[in-house]
């Protein structure tokens, strides 16, 4: 897929990160893919991001428009083109915008599913709750800005974290094609990063047994950035042959 570069703002992006049991990730990621560690752990989570005034580059921005998104994540590292790669794979892209539901996959990487967004925000605290019209996928999370990380993240510091974050830029997308996936690097302009308390979450990804017995997955941290200007870059796509490891796009929502 051949993406012209789209630029935009981050009005908001809440990075909420898991740790994670490896062998269990192991078993939801897809060839080649394999879980990225940090003190041992995988890193797993969600990313709530407002995007607006996305446009491409050649072209002026549109005011006034606004979409709401998810994507699920795990932190990853694979082989390509004899080279030592390091990322992220999502399984799942939600997004309120019919727009990207119509043409994610298409001209833009990634399918994306509707889904209807609730959210309230101030300068200090944010409410955001999404539920998907195929009801696949609920997210239920209210925090509100913090001096810093919590003491049990594997973390050192909220600057170790962002630089973890911010080195996993390229992501890789699950499509319709098992074996296949679309690829999109995020550059920022001013990359920088909040803490943020979180003071309740739900998820029916991780809250799922199924897919993550008890004490397999655990809330490690959530940072949040806003008002940040961007451009999506697309990668080459990444096809891999079917193997034992894939798992069933349906486990993974």
């Amino acid at each position: 897929m051949n993406l012209t570069t789209i630029k935009g703002i981050i009005d908001r992006r809440v990075l909420i990160n898991y740790r994670v049991d490896p062998a269990v990730l192991l078993q939801l990621l897809p060839a080649p893919f394999r879980p990225q560690l940090i003190d041992g752990h995988g890193i797993a989570g969600i990313c709530l991001i407002r995007l607006k005034s996305l446009h491409p580059r050649w072209l002026p921005a549109l005011p006034g428009l606004s979409s709401e998104n998810a994507a699920h994540r795990v932190a990853v590292e694979w082989e390509q083109a004899g080279q030592h790669r390091q990322g992220v794979y999502i399984p799942r892209r939600d997004t309120n915008s019919r727009l990207a539901v119509a043409v994610g996959g298409r001209l833009f990487p990634g399918v994306h599913h509707h889904a209807r967004f609730d959210v309230d925000e101030t300068d200090d605290k944010i409410s955001i709750s999404l539920q998907s019209d195929d009801r696949l996928v609920q997210v239920a999370v209210v925090g509100h800005i913090a001096a810093g990380l919590p003491a049990d993240s594997i973390f050192a510091s909220l600057e170790q974290a962002s630089a973890f974050f911010e080195a996993g830029s390229i992501g890789y997308s699950a499509t319709t094609e098992r074996g296949r996936f679309d690829g999109l690097e995020l550059r920022c302009r001013g990359w920088r990063v909040e803490a943020l308390e979180i003071e309740s979450l739900r998820s029916s990804f991780f809250d799922n047994a199924n897919q993550f017995p008890p004490g397999t997955a655990k809330l490690d941290c959530a940072l949040l950035m806003r008002n940040i200007r961007h451009e999506w870059h697309g990668e080459p796509e990444l096809c891999c042959a079917v193997s034992t490891q894939v798992a069933s796009q349906a486990r993974l929502v």
